[in-house]
């Protein structure tokens, strides 16, 4: 049988899935532990012929091959043969779509263990019902290449697949450096004491944290990296004290501290290299791949401090990007009243400087030339538009990343697409309905992590 044009059948596919009135109710097999997908509530009701889904598994397949992950899952719901299609064309490695990044939000009336995942490409919702401890209990401290990075109430870490419902715990809290557990007669840990020092530095006495407020006292923010030549994967964090560094690869017991700079906010790996940029515009890297660490500097600060958020970006064709994200407190509602009005934080300005490193500069540059950002508590994207059609040229699609307002919960979220040109918001979903954790940006994968931390 010969197929039609990719993109024909991808339209009409698309539209065929958006008139299914509802979704089976049988296991989706890959999503484990009670993980559920949950039908958009704008979903319309229709009539469908059954027999029109009678197509050759392989065709499903060349289908399902065009579809982002929100429609893949969804159609793999539909029926058996279809669900055979699905898993066929993920056990077999073939799906390799480019995704696009969708916002993960919890909103209170969806319930504890459910997110909320708005995808971009869609323009529409998706309810997704995670493993427990329950999503609204925890911090979200991170995300990248599909996984959430994760604190809950103890403090402990797990990063955690959305679209699989697949869930790692990572190495105790305890093992950090700066971290000591402190136990009461039974043995059981009733509070953590937290070291304030870098490298040989001591700067004051250690503080003392109940198990659930050390994450407000310690976590900046995490990325989950993989390591191409080893097929596994390493998590950054960046921590306190003094916003220092600290990683563990997969079968790891234990967090390994990068000593002895501090004060950085953002990361990005690739090729055994771990590059992270210092609020004062720095750029040290780390050669993770030897027995021993190796730290180089790239480019020292520019400045004594820079008020504004830093982010390390790597374009397409190679380059290293550092965005600066300027943010202004301003009055939300009646402005007449400055007392009874809440202070919101917005952006109001973005510069973006490409990164010679020859010459240990940083030149600004005025055009994203075809591309857009991803910028907030998760791994920063640059992404053409050519390649993601629905994403808009020139603009910046921004989530929180000021860490005070991870630990506020009653704030108003910075939410938004920023038109790069005329400095004007876009808003992306109603900020009411976003609610705690903060959002954040997530790429999704069906990809599942080859081995697990050692905990």
């Amino acid at each position: 049988m010969e197929i039609c044009s990719r993109a024909g059948m991808k339209s009409l596919f698309r539209l065929f899935l958006r008139a299914w009135p509802k979704i089976s109710a049988f296991s989706l097999g890959l999503l484990k532990n009670d993980h559920e997908l949950i039908s958009p509530s704008l979903m319309e009701e229709a009539t469908v012929n059954k027999d029109t889904l009678e197509l050759p598994v392989e065709i499903l397949s060349e289908i399902f091959a065009l579809l982002e992950i929100p429609d893949l899952v969804r159609a793999g719901c539909v029926c058996s043969s279809w669900h055979t299609a699905y898993t066929s064309l993920r056990s077999s490695g073939w799906y390799s779509r480019q995704q696009t990044p969708c916002l993960l939000y919890i909103s209170e009336s969806a319930g504890d263990d459910v997110a909320c995942l708005y995808s971009l490409a869609e323009e529409r919702v998706y309810k997704l019902t995670l493993p427990k401890p329950p999503i609204r209990s925890r911090y979200l401290i991170g995300s990248s290449n599909g996984w959430l990075v994760t604190a809950d109430e103890r403090s402990e870490l797990h990063i955690v697949n959305p679209i699989t419902g697949e869930q790692i715990a990572l190495p105790s809290v305890t093992t950090i450096k700066q971290v000591k557990p402190i136990f009461d007669d039974t043995g059981a840990i009733q509070e953590y004491e937290l070291s304030q020092y870098f490298g040989e530095v001591v700067t004051k006495d250690p503080f003392t944290y109940a198990l659930r407020d050390l994450r407000d006292n310690l976590y900046v923010k995490a990325f989950v990296f993989s390591e191409s030549s080893t097929g596994t994967n390493i998590v950054v964090l960046i921590h306190d004290p003094f916003c220092q560094l600290s990683f563990a690869r997969a079968g790891d017991s234990e967090w390994t501290w990068l000593p002895p700079s501090a004060n950085y906010e953002d990361c990005l790996y690739g090729n055994g290299l771990l590059y992270a940029v210092t609020s004062t515009g720095g750029i040290d890297a780390f050669d993770l791949t030897g027995p021993s660490i190796l730290w180089k500097v790239i480019m020292d600060g520019l400045k004594n401090y820079i008020f504004e958020s830093i982010y390390i970006v790597q374009t397409p064709s190679g380059d290293l990007l550092q965005v600066w994200r300027e943010q202004d407190v301003v009055p939300e509602g009646d402005d007449t009243d400055l007392d009874s009005c809440d202070m919101v934080k917005k952006t109001n300005k973005i510069m973006i400087y490409k990164v010679h490193m020859a010459t240990k500069e940083l030149v600004e540059i005025n055009s994203l030339q075809g591309h857009a950002l991803f910028l907030g508590h998760s791994l920063a994207h640059c992404l053409p538009v050519e390649e993601y059609p629905q994403l808009k040229s020139n603009h910046v699609y921004l989530t929180d990343n000021d860490r005070a307002i991870m630990v506020w919960k009653s704030d108003r979220r910075d939410i938004c697409v920023f038109n790069l040109e005329s400095n004007i918001r876009e808003e992306i979903v109603p900020p009411h309905l976003c609610s705690w954790p903060a959002p954040i940006w997530i790429t999704p994968t069906l990809t599942k992590l080859n081995s697990a931390f050692k905990n």
